[in-house]
């Protein structure tokens, strides 16, 4: 299984419309072959972070993913939103 957060900055007059495409396009995501998780996690402190914590079964699947027509339209979208650059990791559980 692959782990996949990233985390993003947004502007924060952006966020509701983040939220918005969040909410819209959720379930899609999570029925991508190869998903198994996906939530979305605020900052504690810095209510204008966010996280997408994303479950897949390997990095083959999450590649698929981010080939696909729907990623196509969420990430440029997210993109536009942004107040700093994303940051990006995957992830194995060790134990």
């Amino acid at each position: 299984m692959l782990i996949r957060i990233v985390r993003m900055t947004f502007v924060p007059e952006q966020v509701p419309a983040f939220l918005a495409l969040f909410q819209a396009t959720k379930q899609q995501i999570r029925q991508q072959p190869g998903c198994r998780h996906l939530e979305l996690w605020q900052d504690a402190e810095t209510p204008n972070i966010y996280c997408t914590h994303s479950h897949w079964d390997d990095e083959s699947s999450l590649n698929g993913y981010r080939k696909s027509a729907l990623f196509g339209e969420v990430w440029p979208t997210t993109k536009k939103l942004f107040a700093a650059p994303p940051l990006a990791f995957s992830s194995h559980i060790v134990s």
